[in-house]
């Protein structure tokens, strides 16, 4: 058995288990970290990383283990060492360190779980259903729930403790304690030192992987990991393009979304630069549209306002910005209530952002929409992953962006009713040729005054990105 410990002092942990306690009264429950994964022959793993509830209440990372939270008492169970694992993995904590450091009342054998949790009430203890087939089957069988097959079950369809379990830690993680921004703030660091290497190491004829490789580079040095595959891609256009084997062109504009973790805490930043360290007056005008629609959004993350409403507001900026353009044609809210911009803005403005880059997507969109929002039907708005109304101490990401995409541009069901009533000219696109696709987005921290920007130290002002790129 290997485990890493938390840097963060006990106390920490141990004040989120009462909190959920407090939430969840004397009702029992049970959180997996989840197990390791092989790649080929079991051996040779997966990088773990432990399940996001777990880390929360635990911070720890420790495989197959389970915390038991029942009569006001944290258990944590964790499987036997091997008699070999010294010969393999070296000193590793003991069940006194393992306390000692997440503040649990006892750590027990993993052996002793199913016992622990008759006696805690048997079926009648709550959990939530594990992404990982594995993990599910042990939950299955250990509380004898009914989650068959390869997908977890919705969370709607959960039974009332689970369902209860969920939304105590909603409630729980969408506001985060100085201990999480603590971390958010050291990995947002290291994100800025891995975007000013990008720029830095940008130069035509190198390949996606070589500027890639600078920046996690950065990662690695400071005991971090990307916190989800990175995009480093000329092709701007493909919204999650997770290859890296173009040559990069004089001409091209680089997108690159890249972000930290740090002990499970994420950061999630994009930027879009010119391999050539300056903007061709086509892709400026564009880039600058992308930007204000930033800067507007954020300056709406403020207690009370509904996150729909920031996402509409970069909308109206990037509606505007095309209609100057000649681009688009009409009245501005006209066409944003229509979704003419979703053609070339088709996802929501950003997310919640925590442990999770999605922060709690596992729970699907009872933790992204406040109770009684559903999704749009309409092209676009129905991709926005988050509806609620902002509090101070949520983290979300503010990420417009404009792209140039082929799949819907020539999609006449969507482009169709646009070129036919007079709002969409798609010849004033031609002379943007040299524009695939621009994002900027940034960690924005909501707080009782102004809003925080956690990663504005990564330049995005075009003649500061020019700068950091031609260094």
């Amino acid at each position: 058995m290997s485990a890493q410990l938390p840097s963060q002092p006990a106390s920490v942990f141990s004040g989120r288990r009462a909190a959920l306690g407090r939430q969840l009264g004397d009702a029992p429950a049970v959180v997996f970290a989840g197990g390791l994964r092989a790649r080929n022959y079991p051996a040779n793993v997966f990088p773990y990383r432990a399940d996001s509830h777990f880390l929360y209440l635990v911070g720890a990372g420790i495989p197959d283990a389970a915390l038991l939270l029942s009569g006001g008492r944290a258990e944590l169970f964790v499987p036997a060492k091997d008699e070999d694992d010294p010969l393999w993995h070296g000193p590793t904590p003991g069940p006194d360190d393992i306390a000692a450091a997440t503040g649990v009342d006892v750590v027990r054998s993993l052996d002793e779980l199913a016992g622990a949790v008759q006696s805690a009430g048997g079926q009648r203890v709550a959990t939530l259903p594990s992404a990982d087939p594995h993990t599910r089957s042990h939950q299955c069988g250990l509380l004898a729930r009914g989650w068959p097959g390869t997908a977890a079950p919705s969370v709607e369809s959960l039974d009332a403790p689970d369902l209860a379990l969920a939304d105590a830690m909603i409630g729980l993680r969408t506001i985060h304690d100085d201990a999480a921004l603590d971390n958010i703030r050291k990995a947002a660091e290291g994100t800025t030192a891995a975007h000013l290497a990008g720029m830095a190491g940008t130069r035509a004829g190198l390949l996606e992987h070589d500027v890639r490789a600078a920046m996690e580079r950065e990662l690695v040095a400071r005991g971090m990991t990307p916190a989800y595959n990175s995009i480093v891609t000329v092709h701007g256009e493909i919204l999650h393009a997770t290859t890296y084997d173009h040559t990069l062109e004089p001409n091209d504009l680089l997108l690159v979304d890249l972000g930290g973790e740090l002990e499970g805490w994420a950061t999630d930043v994009t930027r879009t630069w010119p391999v050539s360290g300056k903007f061709s007056a086509s892709q400026r005008a564009l880039y600058d549209i992308v930007l204000q629609s930033q800067r507007d959004a954020i300056a709406m993350v403020k207690p009370g306002v509904r996150y729909r409403d920031v996402h509409l507001a970069a909308c109206l900026t990037l509606a505007r910005g095309l209609v100057d353009e000649g681009i688009l044609r009409g009245d501005l809210q006209s066409l944003v209530e229509r979704g003419a911009h979703a053609l070339f803005f088709p996802h929501g403005v950003g997310h919640l952002l925590g442990l999770d880059v999605h922060d709690m997507e596992d729970l699907g969109d009872r933790a992204g929409y406040a109770p009684g929002r559903t999704r749009s039907p309409q092209f676009g708005l129905g991709y926005l992953r988050l509806d609620r109304d902002l509090q101070a101490g949520m983290a979300v990401t503010i990420e417009p962006g404009l792209y140039l995409v082929p799949a819907i541009l020539e999609r006449s069901s969507l482009v169709g009713p646009f070129i036919a009533d007079g709002s969409f000219d798609p010849d004033a696109l031609s002379r943007f040729g040299d524009v695939r696709g621009i994002r900027i987005e940034d960690d924005v921290l909501c707080t009782t005054t102004e809003p925080e920007i956690l990663t504005a130290a990564i330049p995005k002002d075009a003649s500061a990105v020019e700068a950091a790129v031609v260094g």
